[in-house]
């Protein structure tokens, strides 16, 4: 792999733009009645799709790192295009990684996705346990030795009892890392995570505010998370106003500590 130049993604003050986004497969959703009216759109391609993609793009584009979550892999629903891909190339990301978590065959390809500025030293991807399959996480890890910087991309699942295993889960392997991101739709608020003493054992959450981002028309509950260990320090944490899903993308730019950008290097 080749080694990263720190200088050249951080911005001023030496911070690192992140961004997570539930992106529904390229639906927009404004209503409650479009999960029905809409629910075509999860089998079927639609020619406002590619369009809507390319909107999105733009937006991606403005940040180093990227989290995906519900995007296509490549399916007659989306026109045969990996989303993953095909958002890294129009927003001017060099590197890109899909996992696929739902593999429905040609009807759909149930993934989330990874765009970075950065070429990461190592990539892991994790199935998480839970009583339905279909869920993972990406475990992106830029630089090497205790000061490497550790990106996780996940979509956690709907019920309490499957979040509390894919939590426990992702604990074992957050516990021995020293800066880690966690970033994701967690399908549950903050105060929820806070009652999985585990996880908070292992990863103390940072007091990052947080924010409402679903239903995206009419935001009241706060799903979607960009979770930050101890030695991470957020600023400029916002929910952005952009009508793609129904979710609403969360952003936050980190600093990152000296002995993290001197590993990195």
């Amino acid at each position: 792999m080749p080694k990263l130049d720190i200088k050249l993604p951080l911005h001023k003050g030496g911070h690192l733009r992140l961004l997570t986004f539930n992106l529904q497969v390229g639906i927009q959703t404004s209503a409650y009645h479009h999960y029905l009216t809409r629910s075509w759109q999860h089998l079927l391609p639609h020619p406002q799709r590619l369009k809507r993609l390319d909107m999105m793009s733009d937006v991606l584009g403005n940040f180093d790192i990227v989290g995906l979550q519900e995007v296509d892999g490549g399916s007659f629903r989306s026109s045969r295009i990996n989303q993953v891909e095909y958002l890294a190339m129009r927003a001017g990301f060099p590197h890109h990684f899909q996992q696929l978590n739902r593999n429905l065959g040609r009807i759909a390809q149930h993934s989330n996705g990874l765009l970075s500025h950065w070429v990461p030293s190592r990539i892991e991807e994790y199935r998480l346990p839970g009583t339905l399959p279909g869920r993972g996480a990406i475990h992106a890890r830029y630089g090497e030795g205790p000061d490497a910087l550790h990106i996780f991309v996940a979509h956690l699942a709907l019920s309490h009892r499957g979040r509390v295993r894919q939590l426990n889960y992702l604990s074992e392997i957050i516990q021995p890392l020293r800066h880690v991101v966690v970033m994701g739709d967690l399908n549950c608020t903050q105060d929820q995570l806070h009652a999985h003493e585990r996880f908070t054992s292992a990863f103390p959450l940072h007091p990052v505010k947080p924010l409402l981002s679903y239903p995206s028309w009419q935001p009241r509950r706060g799903l979607d998370h960009i979770l930050l260990s101890q030695s991470l320090q957020a600023t400029n944490v916002r929910v952005l106003d952009h009508l793609f899903s129904d979710h609403l993308p969360i952003a936050v730019d980190v600093a990152l500590p000296e002995q993290c950008r001197l590993a990195l290097q």
